[in-house]
């Protein structure tokens, strides 16, 4: 098996090298220049599951565009999600990269492999380096990003408090890590703050059965998967809560959060949230759409800084926390958004209050509750 694994990691590798020959990659054979060797290791569904891989892949996308397609780019799967597995499947490719892309927090124990190999550089999404004890460390060649995911949550929350008819909503996750908790609550933060400030009466549903427990034990309720690549689960609880009068839901699950989106496709009067990325093509419904908006966490442009950050020599390894503040967090306006005018008025509000601090949704570890919070 895993033979077998390399060789399609191989085959992956040729391919892309092959396809950006072929879309202008020979500029660099022409002047004499070598690419940027850039790997982005995935777990769950890889780069196109729509959400969280696909977004942190446009980064690089745009980077390798930005800098004349120079940049040579592979995409080696993991499908497991296992941290064991996926920290593997760095060790095996680590000697063919100059930089090493990992999104997911099941990349943190690359550690040692970062130490040994000092020369190449490491960006971790969503995730910080973490010694053999699961504590956090910082290294002078890896650059780990997490975003605050309640916030997105929040503005999640808002939109759909201030949608539903039936009064009832509801949001479906992957695995009750802290990022997928942090859109949890910040979902139930963003539904109770809109109904006390803007006159909404939403519930948000539950299945007891789905219920998550995060990495100190806790049950954080909520609707969980167990898996970031079930969407056949996704679609069955999503099924569940729309048979319970849910008419708006928030998948942040990534692919798991698929089947979510076609369950909604199937019923009448049913929307989605995109998380993560833009999701309105994933709502094409025959000559309608039913995604809202989409809650984002920008990888892309976060992703693509510290490409540039490489090539220009001002790479500086760190581990940051990105928040509304940078404009990391945020969601879709304009042509992909279908958001009443009063709702996205009360987005609007609200985002300058989460950017200054006045509101701080609730998130897995920070300290606060869906029923009590700063701004709240």
């Amino acid at each position: 098996m895993k033979q077998t694994k390399k060789w399609i990691a191989l085959l992956l590798a040729l391919a892309m090298v092959f396809a950006l020959v072929g879309c202008g990659g020979g500029e660099a054979e022409e002047e004499g220049q070598e690419g940027l060797r850039i790997v982005q290791v995935s777990s769950g569904a890889g780069i196109d599951d729509g959400s969280f891989n696909q977004n942190v892949y446009e980064g690089i996308v745009a980077f390798m565009e930005s800098r004349g397609n120079i940049d040579t780019f592979n995409d080696v799967l993991d499908s497991t999600g296992d941290p064991a597995a996926a920290v593997q499947a760095v060790a095996d490719i680590v000697a063919d990269y100059d930089v090493i892309v990992t999104p997911g927090f099941q990349f943190a124990g690359i550690t040692s492999i970062a130490q040994e190999n000092p020369d190449k550089m490491f960006i971790i999404v969503d995730s910080f380096p973490s010694d053999e004890n699961g504590a956090t460390i910082e290294l002078p060649n890896v650059y780990g990003m997490l975003f605050t995911e309640h916030e997105g949550g929040f503005f999640a929350g808002i939109a759909a408090a201030m949608t539903s008819k039936t009064g009832k909503v509801a949001s479906v996750h992957g695995i009750a890590f802290e990022s997928n908790v942090n859109y949890q609550w910040g979902f139930e933060s963003g539904v109770a703050y809109a109904n006390k400030h803007f006159g909404t009466a939403v519930e948000v549903v539950e299945l007891p059965a789905y219920a998550g427990t995060d990495v100190t034990g806790l049950n954080v309720g909520g609707n969980y998967v167990g898996s970031f690549a079930d969407p056949a689960t996704g679609k069955v609880i999503a099924e569940a809560l729309i048979a319970q009068g849910v008419d708006v839901i928030f998948p942040a699950g990534g692919s798991s959060g698929n089947g979510c989106i076609t369950a909604a496709k199937e019923a009448e009067g049913v929307y989605f949230i995109g998380c993560d990325a833009d999701q309105y093509k994933d709502g094409a419904k025959g000559d309608a759409n039913i995604c809202l908006t989409s809650a984002l966490k920008v990888m892309d442009i976060n992703v693509e800084r510290q490409l540039n950050a490489i090539v220009d020599g001002t790479f500086e390894g760190g581990n940051v926390i990105l928040s509304a503040d940078t404009g990391s967090t945020g969601y879709v306006t304009g042509e992909h958004c279908q958001l009443s005018e009063e709702a996205l008025a009360a987005l609007e509000e609200v985002y300058a209050l989460v950017q200054d601090g006045t509101i701080v949704p609730a998130g897995n570890f920070n300290g606060y509750t869906p029923e009590n919070f700063p701004g709240l």
